[in-house]
């Protein structure tokens, strides 16, 4: 045997106890779960639909969001704004344009990496950053107007309807104009008529079906 192979058996053992360590390590090292997003499903007066949320991104504006579902908060509102090739909004009226008492307007979590973009849940609020409280529209095509930039603070994405978004489409072909306080309501209200978090572990078996939707870009109007 000569000096060079010699070397490299020496060296082959000394390597293999750290080797096996490090495989052992690896074998014991516990296999983390993967985390199911909650999802809300909304019941309508023309169908369902459901949302995954994104605590993650968005953890503010989701608590916020599960606080009015879980308090039935949402049940009996009206889907009052429909601006066809933008949103369609809701969360804040009844059926008589009665709006709802909120809680405190919440911080404005639009700088989360999440975009306007077909499908996607998103707060509403006044011309004020820190304004949004119960009030929600679901984008009906890509909106990247409404993603922060130089000019505005944004508008926080904290979810995307996941099933049913063949539902908002409906909603958002809903003639409109017969109610002359807010000619975009939909003329025969669109009423949530219950809100709720589905169970985790039927989440978790169920399938994600994807959203139905044609992109489209359109400037905000």
């Amino acid at each position: 045997m000569n000096l060079f192979n010699l070397k490299q058996k020496v060296a082959f053992f000394l390597l293999l106890p750290s080797l096996l360590f490090s495989g052992q390590a690896l074998a014991e090292k516990p296999v983390q779960k993967a985390e199911v997003a909650p999802k809300v499903i909304m019941e309508t007066s023309l169908g369902k639909i459901v949302i995954e949320l994104y605590p993650k991104e968005a953890p503010i504006t989701v608590d916020n969001f599960l606080q009015y579902v879980n308090d039935k908060f949402y049940d009996g509102t009206i889907f009052h704004r429909i601006v066809p090739g933008f949103v369609v909004q809701g969360g804040g009226f009844t059926f008589d344009f009665k709006q709802k008492a909120t809680r405190k307007p919440i911080q404005n979590e639009a700088n989360n990496g999440l975009k306007n973009d077909v499908a996607t849940l998103s707060m509403a609020r006044t011309r004020a950053t820190h304004s949004a409280t119960s009030q929600f529209f679901i984008n009906t095509v890509n909106n990247p107007a409404l993603d922060p930039n130089i000019s505005s603070a944004g508008y926080a994405v904290f979810g995307k309807v996941v099933e049913g978004f063949n539902i908002v489409k409906k909603i958002e072909k809903q003639p409109r104009g017969v109610h002359r306080q807010h000619p975009e309501a939909p003329n025969y209200a669109v009423i949530i008529e219950k809100a709720y978090v589905l169970d985790a572990s039927e989440s978790a078996k169920k399938e994600k079906i994807p959203a139905e939707a044609t992109v489209k870009k359109e400037a905000i109007k």
